[in-house]
Formats: C-alpha cells, structure tokens, sequence
C-alpha cells in the first residue's frame, strides 16, 4: 500500500534521466571531436556527478566513449549503429547516391544530400569532389535553413508565415558578411529563386564557399530533402551559376521520381 504512491514518481524519474541521457548523446554529437565531462555538465546545466553517472551508463551501452589522451567523451559505436539503423530505414540515401556520383562528375564538384529537421538541415550524404581543393560537410552535421543552399531551398517550400516563425523563434544568425539576417531581406531573396527552382548560398555559411540547391520531394508533393552542388567561389564564378542551378534541379527531379514523389503543380 505504501509503495503505489511513489510509482509515478519513479516512472517520472526514469524518463528525466531518459531526457537528461538523449540530452548528454545531443550535445556530445554536436561537438566534434567531443566535451570534457565538465563542458558537458555547463552546456546541460547538470551537475558533474549527474553528468558522470549518465556517460558511465551511455559508455557502457558503446553509445559514448572516452579518449583518454584528450580527456573527451565522443559518440561510441553504438550510436553510429543506430544512426545507420535509421538510414537503411529509408531508401533515400540508396536511390539518390548513383544520381549524385553523376551530378558529381557532371559538374566536378562535391554533392550534399540533407533532410529537414524543424528549423534546420542535416546532411546526410555526400559525394565528394575529385579536386584537391573541395567542401566537406560531416554526414549527421546539423546546420541553419537560413544560412546553407540546402536549408534554403527548403525555405523556398516554406510561407513567410514560417519564415517569420524561424526568424522570430530561432533568430537568423550571421556567419558570415553575406549572411541574410533581416527576415524580409531573406523571404525577397528567396522569391527571387522561386522560380528558378534552385537556391543559392554565394558565401552566407562559410567564406570562399558557394553552394546551389534544390528540392527533393516525396508522393505528396512535400519537400523531403535538398541536394546541392558545393565548391569554392574561386571555381564556382557567377557565370557559372545558371547551369549549375539547372543540373541541380534536373538531379533533384530525377530523385523525386526515383523515390515515386512528385513536384508540387507549377514547381
């Protein structure tokens, strides 16, 4: 009789460390080449002791592991395991991968396949150009719409409702120069790309880069994922932008009807 009042304070509990776990996984992933437990602990606002018996439990689990050479915890085995679990999940990666070898050797650059995730994008491919010089975005690297070709030509999808939201909710923060922080700056830009049916990141996420994106769309004519052309400036010049713009559309179409999705009417 005395126990059955404190079931849902232990159900409570479970689920806090549940949270506080994923949470401790989020953070580490998020900071390549990993976190001391103590810049754990400051980015959760956890103490250290909480913060140490969660890595213990997720390094017994092959989901974090501990470099003692730099005294970093870094993402295990185990959470790339899952992470694969998800994409073998989907045949997105598998259909569009021989479209981005060709897009790749097409254009000579390095190709990006990413997938919205609220108000951001995640890579989730690449194939990577042959020259020595050539863009590398990390597989599982998370980065803003606002500011990245893929994550704008997503925005391109979007109302300016939504843009609205985003800017107000996550702000539009600068990178660079080039970065389009004012929300009206941003929605003209992207009618303007409309249609094109491509966007353009010309320096906005990182200096010296250049990247053109379009949208991937699934059966009903929702935007899915974006695949982008990336490389320096130095190679990818103004002239250039146009037919690069189009390959990257061609390509994103020929991987909507691979995976049976269709562009909405008038894209």
């Amino acid at each position: 009789m005395t126990t059955a009042p404190d079931a849902p304070k232990s159900r409570s509990g479970q689920v806090q460390s549940l949270t506080r776990a994923l949470s401790v996984l989020n953070v580490i992933a998020d900071n390549s080449p990993g976190l001391t437990l103590t810049g754990i602990a400051r980015k959760l606002g956890l103490a250290p002791s909480t913060t140490h018996r969660l890595l213990t439990t997720l390094q017994e689990e092959r989901y974090v592991q501990y470099d003692r050479d730099s005294s970093h915890w870094q993402i295990g085995l185990q959470a790339f395991v899952a992470g694969n679990g998800f994409l073998s999940s989907r045949d997105l990666v598998s259909v569009a991968r021989p479209f981005m070898r060709r897009m790749m050797e097409k254009s000579g650059e390095t190709i990006n396949l990413a997938i919205p995730d609220g108000d951001h994008v995640i890579y989730l491919a690449q194939v990577e150009s042959r020259e020595m010089m050539r863009v590398y975005s990390k597989p599982g690297k998370r980065v803003p719409l606002h500011c990245s070709g893929v994550g704008k030509a997503i925005l391109m999808t979007m109302t300016d409702a939504d843009i609205d939201r985003i800017a107000s909710t996550e702000g539009l923060a600068r990178l660079t120069d080039k970065t389009i922080t004012d929300p009206d700056q941003l929605k003209q830009h992207l009618a303007g790309c409309r249609p094109l049916g491509f966007a353009l990141d010309d320096e906005e996420h990182a200096v010296g880069l250049r990247c053109v994106a379009s949208v991937i769309y699934d059966e009903y004519a929702e935007p899915m994922a974006a695949v982008s052309i990336s490389g320096p400036a130095a190679r990818i010049s103004t002239a250039q932008l146009q037919e690069i713009g189009e390959t990257t559309r061609f390509f994103a179409g020929e991987i909507t009807t691979a995976l049976g999705g269709q562009p909405p009417k008038g894209a």
